[in-house]
């Protein structure tokens, strides 16, 4: 857990205060530290995770379903996935800075676990274990109807950010994409890559992330919400 970055500042930020703190600890607590530290490693997320993970598709399923009366399980199926796969939720983290909450071994922290997506969408399903069983489904759902299932044209927008504007630009323009890299910065262990998307010379969007990948889904996302503003939007959308 970073300096400033306290169990009563998550509180605030999510808005629920835990009767039971073991639990909010448990959720932000990576294996790697109960390793290192030789705690019992029960006492990680993993088992809070593996709950939340059940309550959030049980939420999401439930709000799919009455949103989208006419829609077959099998698109429901499609659209639930992306929004409960890793990247959705790491999405969801980012805007917490859940990671800079979590407890991580040394070996993790050097290495970039703070950032790396897997980790904090695991700690994002473990904290909705974790006010499951402190609060119960009712508190539940409004975290999850607050931090993952709002905004959700947004989102989709960004999960799908590379091949909606790739899509969109052959479409509309009938013109080819570029990404550059515009600066690499960080140790080997912790780098930053920051990149720019071009529809032929223009500049659409730029992006940072921990990875080329994840800078260019950033870029593109920047670019969309660039050309959504000047009207170049799909109906879906």
């Amino acid at each position: 857990m970073q300096e400033g970055y306290t169990l009563k500042t998550l509180e605030e930020r999510i808005g629920y205060e835990f009767r039971n703190k073991a639990l909010l600890r448990q959720a932000l607590t990576h294996s790697s530290f109960t390793n290192e530290q030789k705690i019992n490693k029960t006492n990680n997320y993993e088992r809070l995770e593996f709950l939340g993970d059940a309550v959030l598709e049980l939420v999401s399923s439930d709000f799919l379903f009455r949103e989208h009366p006419e829609m077959p399980e099998g698109e429901l199926t499609k659209m639930r996935a992306s929004m409960v796969c890793e990247p959705s939720l790491a999405f969801c983290a980012r805007d917490l800075e859940l990671g800079e909450f979590i407890r991580l071994g040394k070996g993790e922290e050097n290495t970039g676990g703070r950032n790396r997506e897997s980790i904090t969408s695991d700690a994002m399903e473990a904290l909705i274990g974790a006010i499951y069983l402190d609060g119960g489904m009712r508190d539940a759902r409004a975290f999850i109807d607050r931090f993952v299932l709002s905004d959700l044209e947004d989102k989709q927008l960004f999960y799908d950010s590379k091949s909606n504007l790739q899509e969109l630009v052959q479409g509309r323009f009938k013109r080819e994409l570029s990404y550059e890299l515009l600066e690499e910065s960080g140790p080997e262990h912790n780098k930053t890559f920051r990149v720019s998307v071009q529809m032929g010379k223009e500049v659409l969007g730029q992006g940072q992330g921990r990875t080329k990948k994840a800078a260019e889904q950033q870029a593109a996302y920047e670019a969309l919400l660039r050309l959504k503003e000047r009207g170049h939007v799909f109906k879906k959308y």
